[in-house]
């Protein structure tokens, strides 16, 4: 390792998550033809980058020897995966290296190596050997048959998984339901739109600004990238062997933003919403914690206002629900939807004046709510449910739009 000059790691790239058509090269690098460039976007994946570059040069070497190149593009790993898989370039010469310190995120990763990359069909594959490396030349083969978008899918003949279980069998599928409902035009065009095993030209993406939320970054090549063709080729979802699995519960809410973001910023809706100055994303994370709210507020409205329980008063039920889904929401919003302001202002006094703030702007919302709950439920439609749904609704857009402009900007961050 000791061999390895410093400054053969990649430069990271900055800016936007654009795509270049062409590559410009440093002085005195290699002007090599490459046809294919396979980004391996890796955290503490140390045990197992040995293995995946080692098999997949072994494969590419046969198929197109000297024409492809390995992209490693680490999150700066507290294992020193970048450092290692640095060391390995002296005997895997297509092998480059980047480490990221100021970035996290897969999706951004990939984009990040694609940028740097040279090859005219881009690719990416995990560094856990979960992905069958040999599906690589199955891949290539209808990329050069003419397809623009190569997808390696577990819904397809030749497709599957190992052994998951039944729940994660359910959320997978629940996952993509919800995508097919949200997303049509986009998850329709693929069985496995959950897949982060593909390859695409770069000439589908050249020029265009992508910006991914979470895993999936094939619905951003989908859905905003100009693919024509799409062929799918399948594969077996092999358990890793070596490391821990990523895959958290916040995959899965960064999923379904990831979708509405696509939804509210392409097709006709995104035109719409690129004449309005509204900050799409942010409102788009108030909405997901204010259902997490709706949850608390309707479970405790039965649970208090309910002739079969408690049956109180339908007004005082409500005036102390919503104050309970106040509470929750300023919790996730302070930790989510607001975090780039939050996480440089937690002093207790300024987290106690953001719940001061959000709790007032939020409690006018609540006088809000409980007029137009008995406002429906007593002259329109006499069912408390649907009367209360309809009143939250009605003081989402007040909550967001005065807290967005008031209670996480306490101070001005220098």
């Amino acid at each position: 390792m000791n061999n390895i000059p410093p400054n053969s790691l990649l430069a990271v790239p900055t800016g936007a998550l654009q795509i270049p058509e062409l590559i410009e090269l440093p002085v005195g690098a290699s002007s090599e033809n490459i046809l294919f460039s396979l980004v391996i976007p890796t955290y503490k994946e140390r045990d197992n980058i040995k293995n995946v570059v080692t098999i997949l040069s072994q494969i590419l070497d046969e198929s197109i020897p000297f024409e492809y190149e390995l992209i490693v593009v680490d999150d700066d790993s507290p294992d020193g995966t970048w450092e290692f898989a640095q060391s390995l370039t002296p005997e895997y010469p297509q092998l480059r290296v980047m480490r990221r310190q100021n970035e996290r995120g897969l999706s951004s990763a990939v984009i990040r190596g694609w940028q740097a990359a040279r090859g005219r069909i881009l690719g990416v594959i995990d560094g856990d050997l979960q992905h069958p490396p040999e599906v690589l030349t199955q891949l290539l083969r209808v990329i050069s048959e003419g397809a623009d978008l190569a997808v390696a899918s577990r819904h397809v003949e030749g497709g599957g998984v190992s052994s998951w279980s039944f729940v994660r069998r359910l959320l997978s599928r629940g996952a993509q339901l919800l995508g097919l409902v949200i997303l049509p035009g986009v998850l329709g065009r693929v069985s496995d739109p959950m897949s982060g095993y593909f390859m695409v030209r770069r000439s589908s993406l050249a020029g265009v600004t992508l910006n991914p939320v979470g895993y999936k970054i094939l619905l951003e090549v989908i859905g905003r990238g100009e693919v024509r063709s799409i062929a799918e080729v399948g594969y077996v979802f092999c358990e890793r062997k070596q490391g821990e699995s990523k895959v958290t519960s916040k995959q899965y809410l960064d999923y379904i933003h990831h979708l509405v973001r696509l939804r509210l910023s392409t097709g006709r809706l995104g035109k719409i919403s690129q004449n309005i100055s509204f900050p799409v994303d942010r409102f788009v994370r108030f909405g997901l914690v204010g259902l997490s709210g709706v949850f608390v507020d309707m479970t405790l409205l039965y649970l208090l206002s309910d002739p079969t329980t408690l049956a109180l008063p339908l007004t005082r039920s409500k005036i102390i629900t919503g104050e309970i889904a106040i509470i929750n929401n300023f919790l996730w919003n302070d930790a989510w939807t607001f975090a780039d302001v939050s996480t440089r202002q937690q002093e207790w006094r300024q987290r106690l004046k953001r719940f001061l703030k959000f709790n007032i702007i939020c409690l006018a919302g609540l006088v809000l709510n409980v007029l137009v709950l008995n406002l429906v439920f007593n002259f329109i439609i006499p069912n408390r449910y649907i009367a209360n749904l309809i009143a939250i609704a009605a003081a989402t857009v007040w909550n967001f739009w005065v807290n967005l402009k008031l209670s996480w900007r306490v101070t001005q961050v220098k």
